[in-house]
């Protein structure tokens, strides 16, 4: 699994600093997650194929974490994509790209989908045989969703020297694998696990931008192996936080502590501060392993 954040602060893009939007790669897969404005030069400038990407998850529609949307959308336009895109957000953001979209005339040459949410619970957004997304309802000021990535369990891995001892035929070694119990040659019925190991941990990622401290988001990124939890402000300004419903650095590790999480990722925060190593140190505090987002990084889990 690995993590490219594209951007990481909030409010308005800087010279240096660029609003929120990152790239996911889990399991074949490479989703993209929130698309601020300047996303698609971001893509560009760390080589990201942009036909690669297939779904794009948005979060709420504040202008830091969409504004690139139809930019992306008409360059792919540009590019003669074919490949089909699907876009998943909040109730009204078919209607604000393709307004967009029909004044320019500048409609796309391949299929543009929208998967529009505006449910207050979690709910599955997306399936196939790898990955699951499901939605994490969160606390903004207007409808926001966080996104959990989950993949599903992998192929377990064989054993081959216990398959032969055990008499079975090389056909149903995939059968195995995939986790069925099969006959051998003597038609006795073997159990997968005696002959196959499990497969790699399943992993999964927690997107948490922008909302409030929300406890009931825990049952729901429950063990998650990496968290991605705004921190828009440090302790000394929580009732900046609260009126604006965003989260402090030890608000965003509370909630990581309280979920069992493997890994959180601090991000979204306010140019007020001029040093991003404080909310790590607020932040590590409450919970352990506390990293950094930082336009251009890469994590790999």
């Amino acid at each position: 699994m690995k993590l490219s954040i594209l951007g990481c602060y909030s409010a308005t893009p800087r010279t240096l600093n660029n609003t929120t939007s990152q790239v996911l790669e889990i399991n074949n897969h490479m989703f993209l997650i929130d698309c601020g404005e300047g996303t698609q030069v971001q893509l560009r400038k760390h080589k990201v194929k942009f036909n690669r990407i297939k779904h794009i998850f948005i979060s709420h529609l504040h202008g830091d974490h969409f504004f690139g949307l139809v930019g992306l959308i008409s360059t792919f336009r540009l590019l003669t994509r074919e490949t089909d895109l699907h876009v998943y957000g909040p109730k009204g953001i078919k209607e604000i790209v393709t307004l967009q979209l029909k004044l320019a005339d500048s409609w796309t040459n391949y299929n543009l989908y929208f998967h529009e949410l505006s449910s207050s619970k979690s709910e599955l957004v997306f399936e196939d045989d790898k990955v699951e997304v499901y939605t994490i309802p969160l606390n903004h000021r207007i409808y926001t969703n966080g996104y959990l990535f989950k993949e599903k369990e992998g192929d377990r891995k064989l054993d081959v020297y216990a398959a032969e001892e055990a008499n079975i035929n090389v056909a149903y070694y995939r059968k195995l694998v995939q986790g069925f119990d099969v006959e051998n040659e003597d038609g006795a019925l073997i159990d997968h696990k005696k002959v196959t190991t499990p497969g790699p941990k399943p992993l999964s990622y927690a997107f948490c931008s922008d909302t409030m401290y929300k406890e009931d988001i825990v049952p729901i990124i429950k063990d998650t192996d990496v968290l991605y939890h705004e921190s828009t402000f440090l302790d000394q300004h929580e009732n900046l936080a609260t009126k604006t419903k965003h989260s402090t650095a030890k608000q965003a590790a509370q909630i990581a502590k309280q979920a069992n999480v493997g890994t959180l990722i601090l991000g979204h925060y306010s140019t007020r501060y001029d040093n991003i190593q404080v909310f790590k140190k607020e932040a590590k505090e409450i919970f352990k392993n506390v990293q950094l987002a930082k336009d251009g990084k890469t994590f790999e889990f």
